[in-house]
């Protein structure tokens, strides 16, 4: 089983990314990759939280090991959010998990049901575009992706660019495969009440992934954040990549009001995100590593 020590606090002050994708999921890169370019940039800790699957997580471990940096395991979950008021379209609360134990557990078996539900979305997925006139096929998804297990939209994003159905990544989703396209096809989710459940089982936290992104007014994104804090939650990820300094603020702030931790990282994904780099994001972002020592100590006793 991977084990993970958490560094003393005289450890020293430095910089962290609580959110990296590798090819265990929809990232480009290799897991010992990631951890490399951690390390390049500078960080002193890094998570990698490959969505529904923590398989990637003992090559990371030794990849940081040789760099001298920290691993934090962790996965990403597809949660149900609430629908925002001018709209009918449920949006997906995306729950970051740290800490988890890798080797067995409640979320460990609940993310194997959830990889069985995805290889069979992805087939869904390729018949639909079958069916709206586009002549994808699964092995150039499998080729794209390096396997099955691993499989994801973004990989179905750039076979779509590949055959000339799309002009980049983004407009493949913005056409066919974001939510309310034509070809959406929709994963199963957990309520985020029992990812926050599966992770205090299993040892862990459960985090808020970029919080913006499901659409919500901000007194509706502040009444959903009162009702994870009442979970369980551990923290909601404001220090995001992609956002302004100014919405890294207001969300920090709604953090200190439900008592959470303001979490932070870039959500790399290679080459699928090709303007966020590990650790710095678009280049402006500095996540403090005392926001992991915060997350340690909100772990089950």
């Amino acid at each position: 089983m991977l084990r993970v020590t958490l560094r003393p606090a005289s450890y020293g002050a430095g910089v962290i990314d609580l959110h990296t994708h590798s090819t265990v999921s929809d990232g480009s890169e290799l897991p010992a990759e990631v951890m490399r370019l951690a390390a390049e940039a500078g960080c002193r800790a890094v998570a990698l939280t490959d969505h529904d699957s923590m398989a990637g997580l003992p090559d990371a471990g030794r990849a940081a090991a040789e760099a001298g940096i920290e691993l934090v395991p962790g996965c990403e979950l597809s949660c149900r959010g609430p629908v925002p008021d001018e709209s009918d379209v449920e949006p997906s609360a995306h729950v970051l998990v740290y800490f988890a134990d890798p080797g067995s557990g409640p979320l460990v078996d609940e993310l194997a049901a959830l990889r069985q539900d995805r290889v069979t979305r992805n087939h869904r997925l390729v018949e639909r575009l079958n069916e709206l006139g586009i002549p994808i096929r699964y092995e150039q998804v499998l080729a794209e992706a390096g396997g099955e297990e691993g499989v994801g939209r973004p990989h179905v994003a750039a076979v779509l660019v590949s055959m000339g159905a799309a002009e980049s990544v983004t407009d493949a989703f913005d056409r066919w495969l974001g939510t309310g396209r034509p070809a959406h096809i929709p994963k199963a989710r957990l309520a985020p009440a029992d990812a926050a459940e599966l992770a205090r089982r299993s040892g862990g936290v459960a985090v808020l992934a970029h919080p913006l992104s499901l659409g919500l007014s901000p007194a509706a994104l502040e009444r959903f954040v009162g009702e994870l804090a009442g979970a369980g939650f551990a923290g909601i990820e404001a220090l995001y990549g992609r956002y302004r300094p100014d919405e890294r603020r207001a969300l920090a702030a709604l953090a200190t009001r439900f008592d959470l931790v303001a979490t932070g990282g870039s959500d790399f994904h290679g080459t699928y995100k090709p303007d966020v780099s590990v650790g710095t994001g678009l280049g402006d972002l500095a996540v403090p590593d005392d926001r992991l020592d915060q997350l340690a100590a909100r772990r089950p006793g």
